[in-house]
């Protein structure tokens, strides 16, 4: 089954959420790793942007939380799993907040809120800014295992996070980063 999802329209979520019920029965697990980014100076970044960032990264999450959230909770199972950032440690710690905050909330419904922080994965949509650029040397000179990582790396975590064997572990970040956050960020 494949179906587009708009995490700043909560009807989307909701017809998500109906189709796979229909087509599976229930949702057991939700991954939330819708975001956006972009990189330009403070003074000169568009306030509608910052807004659609905002609108996708931060609410878009909530907002799948809420709906899938809320299904999860009337079968008194499920597993949540938000992929953030090492920003949450340096920044954006609304992301690693309200993780914790509904892990808190949902702990006694059966229900699992934890987050994955990964580092530096290599993909198809960052190619071109990582492979021979002075800013994917600067990544890799960053990276104590001096690679970037790749996407099968997470899912290795998300499976775990997903699964009975994480079935005490809540309003937990998973850190998947080459020791970067180990390391100090700031080598």
């Amino acid at each position: 089954m494949a179906q587009t999802c708009d995490v700043t329209d909560n009807g989307s979520i909701e017809r998500l959420l109906q189709s796979t019920c229909s087509e599976f029965g229930s949702v057991e697990i939700l991954v939330n790793c819708a975001g956006r980014t972009k990189r330009m100076p403070t003074l000169d970044f568009p306030e509608a942007e910052w807004k659609t960032i905002l609108e996708t990264n931060l609410y878009g999450t909530l907002r799948a939380c809420r709906v899938f959230g809320r299904h999860m909770m009337e079968k008194r199972y499920g597993r949540i799993i938000n992929v953030g950032s090492l920003s949450s440690f340096v920044g954006l710690f609304e992301v690693a907040a309200y993780g914790e905050t509904l892990a808190i909330e949902w702990a006694t419904s059966g229900v699992c809120v934890n987050a994955l922080v990964p580092g530096v994965l290599r993909t198809d949509l960052n190619a071109a800014l990582l492979d021979g650029t002075e800013r994917g040397r600067e990544f890799l000179m960053r990276t104590p295992m001096r690679r970037f990582g790749k996407i099968e790396e997470l899912a290795g975590a998300a499976v775990f996070l997903a699964s009975d064997a994480a079935s005490f572990v809540t309003g937990h970040l998973l850190v998947v980063d080459g020791g970067i956050l180990a390391s100090g960020v700031n080598q």
